[in-house]
């Protein structure tokens, strides 16, 4: 993996992320154009067949009410005049499309939103599977991004990234291909980092206080607890602490 990305700390949307993508590219973009385009026709294909079931032939068929005429005051009525789409799919394209503008969203993110927007299943289902089929909608590319950044930006380890992953609607066995790909070695590396930025600012506590601090630090960031004793200590030694006897800090 050599993309990286810095994902944010909290969403911004229910179910969402707010901040910069996994990358979005040339390619990515004139998917979207696709996808609006191929949802848009389908879409404005029911719009027109609707329209004309109604209309007659007349000359003013099919047009929108002048403003002079009296509004029913419905809610479709009020969306029509704000220039919202009447047709639930094409609703659920433009709420898809701006959520993924600029960050990339899980398949069960955008089925939350659409859901909470009281999009009809059948219409959100119609979209996402699009959405899916032109890329615009990708977990495994979700995951692993979100493990390339989320490791390097904020140190996670599996056991984080795994939690993080599972909130976000991820299937479980693309979670773990994506954790799969994180080395132990370098997971281990990013660990003492960790510790080494943290050191100094527990100098002058006692030698069990600091322990538990550090390790405690990186227990929260998902590092087992072997791992964390481990690298701990090692760092205090290098510092000329005498580790023995040392307490289990959990």
């Amino acid at each position: 993996m050599t993309r990286r990305t810095e994902w944010p700390d909290s969403p911004a949307e229910p179910g969402g992320d707010a901040g910069s993508g996994y990358g979005a590219t040339d390619a990515s973009a004139a998917a979207r154009g696709a996808a609006a385009d191929d949802v848009g026709a389908r879409s404005g294909r029911r719009s027109r067949e609707g329209a004309g079931a109604g209309s007659g032939f007349g000359e003013g068929a099919g047009r929108p009410a002048r403003s002079g005429t009296r509004s029913s005051g419905s809610p479709s009525s009020s969306r029509a005049e704000k220039g919202e789409p009447r047709d639930p799919a094409e609703q659920a394209r433009n709420i898809c499309l701006r959520l993924l503008t600029g960050t990339p969203r899980t398949r069960k993110q955008l089925a939350d939103a659409l859901r909470k927007r009281e999009i009809p299943d059948e219409a959100a289902e119609e979209v996402l599977a699009r959405f899916e089929d032109v890329g615009l909608i990708d977990d495994a590319a979700f995951a692993e991004a979100w493990v390339e950044s989320r490791h390097h930006g904020r140190g996670l380890a599996r056991r984080a990234l795994v939690r993080e992953l599972r909130t976000k609607g991820v299937d479980s066995a693309v979670i773990d291909e994506a954790v799969g790909q994180l080395d132990p070695d370098q997971e281990e590396e990013t660990a003492r980092e960790l510790v080494a930025r943290k050191l100094r600012s527990t100098r002058g506590l006692d030698r069990d206080k600091r322990l538990r601090r550090l390790a405690g630090m990186l227990a929260r960031k998902g590092y087992g607890e072997g791992m964390a004793l481990r690298v701990v200590r090692q760092a205090l030694e290098e510092e000329g602490e005498d580790t023995e006897g040392l307490g289990e800090p959990f």
